[in-house]
């Protein structure tokens, strides 16, 4: 009976509820692999809206807002003076950067201008009246300081920044530093490439440029390296260097390639059926070179001291080369009329 009534007792014992803890400051967890997934799929879906990276941008993401503002302050009003074939090419990737375009030449380029989002002006006041941050001076060497002197430079802002892209360097720099105010940043480049030679893009191709004049204002020297860094954007191998060394380079590298290419184009030389990949190249010299007009080459000799002795040797190498070729044909026709060679002449019946 005891074992009974207890074992009643206990059958009737009310349960006593369970203590809840409060939960543990760990992070919740996730649900056991086995639990059914519909379970879970529902809730996942209706919060999945709400998940996001740890370094997505967002709107009041402070790294993202300085970003956009440096890069806000990197673009630049660029005027182009000498909206020709090579001021072009170098308009497209500039727009395409998102830089403000000003164009200005003495043929009316406007329908061109354009389609790249460019502004064309004219008459070079209401160019120079826009106060652009940059004029880059695209002319031709020989046109450049009839073009410069041409500009109403006083209505430009006091501090503009000059940069001219030119094939010689040293002539440039001594004409902006002649022409320009104090106060007018100065910074000589030459893209060693062209629309042919870059029609694939610039990466890896060589940028020289030699920064004359820039004010130590850090807003000027921000804006010169603004510019800069077009280029640098693009992959371009810059090469800071100083405009008489390029010159001296600039005679072998540049002017020699136009010289041997004009005077290659002065024979008509025509592919033919059995062409070797040596001549290939030569008749690619001769397309590369003549594509450009005579006014560059002219230019490149006119306006780079170093030229003239280069044309010099190029004329003594060609001298040296022939001299070469004709005495080994006299040895070989001296063997024949003095050494008994079988083809020198039979002078053993001749009459005494």
């Amino acid at each position: 009976m005891l074992s009974s009534s207890t074992s009643t007792l206990r059958l009737h014992q009310p349960t006593r509820p369970h203590r809840r803890h409060s939960p543990a400051p760990a992070s919740p967890r996730l649900p056991s692999p086995v639990a059914s997934p519909r379970r879970w799929a529902a809730p996942l879906r209706a919060r999945s809206h709400r998940i996001r990276a740890l370094d997505a941008a967002q709107p009041f993401d402070y790294e993202s807002r300085v970003a956009g503002i440096l890069e806000e302050r990197q673009r630049l009003k660029i005027a182009i003076v000498g909206f020709g074939n090579f001021g072009q090419f170098l308009a497209r990737t500039f727009a395409r950067q998102g830089h403000t375009l000003l164009a200005h030449s003495r043929t009316d380029h406007s329908a061109l201008a354009a389609t790249l989002g460019a502004s064309f002006f004219s008459d070079p006041h209401d160019l120079c009246e826009c106060h652009p941050d940059v004029v880059l001076l695209a002319t031709s060497i020989l046109s450049a300081e009839a073009v410069l002197r041409s500009l109403p430079v006083h209505r430009l802002r006091r501090n503009t920044l000059f940069v001219d892209v030119l094939s010689v360097k040293e002539f440039p720099k001594n004409l902006l530093l002649s022409s320009l105010p104090a106060d007018f940043d100065v910074i000589c480049t030459h893209p060693m490439f062209g629309p042919e030679s870059a029609r694939d893009g610039w990466d890896g191709l060589p940028f020289v440029f030699d920064k004359v004049r820039v004010g130590d204002c850090p807003a000027r020297r921000a804006r010169a390296e603004a510019f800069l860094n077009i280029f640098e954007r693009e992959g371009c191998r810059m090469v800071e260097m100083c405009c008489a060394e390029h010159d001296a380079h600039a005679a072998e590298t540049q002017f020699l390639t136009h010289s041997v290419g004009r005077m290659l184009a002065m024979l008509e030389l025509r592919s033919t059926p059995i062409n070797t990949k040596g001549y290939e190249t030569l008749l690619r010299l001769v397309d590369n070179t003549c594509s450009d007009s005579f006014d560059l080459y002219n230019g490149l000799f006119m306006y780079n001291k170093n030229s003239t002795e280069l044309l010099n040797r190029l004329e003594w190498a060609m001298d040296s080369v022939k001299k070469r070729l004709f005495d080994g044909l006299h040895d070989v026709l001296r063997k024949q009329l003095f050494e008994g060679s079988p083809h020198a002449p039979n002078t053993s019946n001749v009459r005494k």
